[in-house]
């Protein structure tokens, strides 16, 4: 038999377990004293009544009463009825109308007495007298789950808004919006066009204007068919559906990731279960390209790799290679029988020319290559919340095409079983429009402007304020809406702290967050983190 020694102090609003004791007899050994008070690791403390199991803290060890877990907390069992607030022990339980509550097995009390209960204890042998005592732990199913770190890039924006400085700088987030849009958009309301259900692969004259902005309209591998375009949700998405169907059909492949990279880039390869490395891409000592560390790393990598490249504008860096290191690039994966895998998310913003930021990937094209392009109008269009994207598969022959096409369809269906129209509509509007178009072209030029204008006054502040000797050329070297400073976690750290500049821990700020005014204010915050904080 087992008797339960439980000293517990009581008021109204609280049950609060003092002491915990067990004593187990048994005809197969010895008589056991358990003190089990430990297991209570702070003392657990009931601060209102639970109306249901559910609202018990899953970390409490709680006394298990007869209508404990009911709707209301009853004190009728508790024998004695001492006066509230003295510590006493437990004499005896019942079960609902006066029956004894005895507990045979674990299955029997979790099936019929408490659901949630996960662990319970239970006498280890038939005892026969009616008065029986338990002590059970309230856990979650879901006690598992571990808390989820905070996202480094949003959580940026969120610490910006809990701030009351009147000279804070949102560098972290890249944000930019385009003014036709705004017109597209209009001009498609007033069409009214209704919002049944797109096909799989998504709207047709989207996904048209798509492949001729990336390869060129007069590229023969649109012409002969053996580009496969498919609508997904923006660039994550895309990234997503292609690395479903790489750890399909090339369940033995790595995918090879510059370091550093976008930091969705190793989530989504971790979820879908494709395995990655890193190869050298960013260089330290020069806040440069570290483009002998990037070929020796891709020629180690065993043949048929997937090698992620950024199309333009690399994220975090802002550090392109050159078009002659991506002759040498191509030169290399094509030795090796790699499989290029481009990221193109900021085509047109970059260096404000929609062809001059794709003449990386038309170079891999041109060789005949087979490759994964995955787009994104998140930036070059301002359609964040829209969710517009594509995944692009370069194949040898349209025969192979068609069957890619299908099985990208067929790991979209119970992905996201179709995407979005209202954005897609609205590309397709923007594109297919003469003077939207060229108005789109002409906003982005100005926009690339206006960000190398920035770059050039960071620079001249930051030499002009910087009495170190530093070389600080490589802020106008790098490209598009990010920078790389070159400033470590402690050093960044200063400048949100300090200075009230919000930016990513890796050192990376958003010039499009940034006007010429502010670029002697953040001279400022750079050098003193540079300088002053090792």
């Amino acid at each position: 038999m087992s008797h339960w020694r439980i000293l517990v102090q009581e008021d109204r609003t609280f049950v609060k377990i003092l002491e915990v004791h067990c004593e187990i007899k048994c005809l197969f050994f010895d008589v056991k004293f358990l003190n089990l008070t430990e297991q209570l690791h702070n003392p657990p403390q009931l601060s209102e009544k639970p109306k249901r199991t559910g609202s018990v803290p899953s970390s409490f060890l709680v006394l298990r009463l007869d209508g404990f877990f009911d709707n209301a907390f009853r004190r009728s069992h508790i024998a004695g009825n001492p006066p509230s607030g003295e510590p006493h022990e437990v004499l005896a339980c019942r079960g609902k109308a006066g029956r004894p509550y005895v507990v045979e097995e674990k299955d029997r009390w979790n099936n019929q007495r408490n659901r949630n209960v996960s662990v319970a204890t239970r006498p280890v042998c038939n005892v026969n007298y009616g008065v029986r005592m338990a002590v059970a732990v309230d856990v979650s199913r879901f006690e598992g789950v571990t808390m989820a770190p905070p996202d480094p890039i949003l959580g940026v924006s969120e610490a910006f808004r809990a701030d009351d400085s009147d000279v804070k700088l949102n560098l972290g987030v890249g944000a930019y919006r385009t003014e036709e849009l705004q017109t597209a958009e209009k001009l498609m309301l007033e069409k009214g066009e209704n919002k049944e259900y797109l096909p799989i692969e998504g709207l047709a004259a989207f996904n048209k204007v798509t492949a001729q902005l990336l390869f060129g309209a007069d590229n023969p591998v649109i012409q002969q068919g053996r580009v496969v375009t498919v609508q997904s949700l923006s660039g994550t998405g895309s990234l997503r559906l292609a690395a479903a169907f790489i750890q399909r059909f090339f369940p033995d492949a790595k995918v090879l990731i510059s370091s550093p990279t976008w930091g969705n880039h190793k989530n989504i390869f971790n979820d879908s279960r494709v395995p990655w490395s890193e190869y050298r891409y960013y260089d330290p000592r020069t806040v440069g390209l570290d483009f002998e560390g990037m070929i020796e790393d891709i020629k180690a990598a065993p043949d048929g790799s997937f090698i992620l490249l950024h199309g333009c504008a690399h994220n975090p860096t802002g550090i392109d290679p050159t078009a002659e290191q991506w002759e040498k690039i191509a030169d290399l994966i094509e030795e090796k029988n790699h499989i290029p895998f481009f990221d193109v998310a900021y085509q047109g913003f970059a260096s404000g020319s929609l062809d001059v930021d794709a003449s990386s990937v038309r170079t891999f094209v041109a060789r005949g290559l087979e490759l994964f392009v995955a787009q994104s109008y998140s930036k070059n269009l301002g359609l964040y919340a829209e969710r517009i994207g594509a995944i692009n598969v370069v194949c040898s022959s349209q025969d192979a095409a068609t069957r890619v096409k299908s099985q990208l369809k067929r790991l979209a269906r119970p992905m996201y079983s179709n995407p979005p129209v209202h954005g897609a509509r609205i590309v397709a509007n923007v594109v297919g429009d003469p003077t939207l178009f060229g108005e789109w072209k002409q906003e982005m030029e100005a926009m690339s402007g206006r960000i190398k204008n920035v770059r050039q006054r960071l620079f001249d502040n930051l030499s002009k304020q910087d009495q170190s000797g530093k070389d600080w050329s490589f802020i106008l070297k790098q490209i598009g809406m990010f920078s790389y400073t070159g400033l470590n976690k402690a050093q960044s750290d200063n400048m949100t702290n300090k200075w009230h500049v919000y930016m990513t821990k890796d050192g990376r700020i958003s010039l499009a967050g940034l006007s010429l005014s502010k670029c002697e204010y953040l001279s400022d915050a750079i050098i003193d983190s540079f300088c002053n904080v090792s």
